[in-house]
């Protein structure tokens, strides 16, 4: 009868100690990491305020175009009614 990998003297073994230099490779990659994910953080945040900004802007040019909007209906009808006349 076969157990696959467990028929393997390895798979029985205690894991070696990692090296000092393995420590300090993976310490340093987590390091690596974990800045990147603060500056991509940080370019989400400027990202975010510059949408935010970007629809206030928006939201402003909008209110604009509506009061146009009406003041040139207003303009029409009041053309409207003096060939009217």
């Amino acid at each position: 009868m076969s157990f696959g990998a467990f028929d393997e003297p390895s798979a029985w073994a205690i894991p070696a100690e990692p090296q000092a230099s393995d420590i300090v490779t993976e310490a340093l990659k987590k390091e690596q990491v974990l800045k990147e994910i603060v500056a991509a953080q940080e370019d989400l945040k400027v990202l975010f305020n510059r949408v935010h900004t970007v629809q206030k802007e928006v939201d402003k040019l909008t209110s604009g175009n509506q009061t146009l909007q009406m003041y040139i209906d207003n303009l029409t009808v009041q053309m409207a009614k003096r060939r009217g006349q």
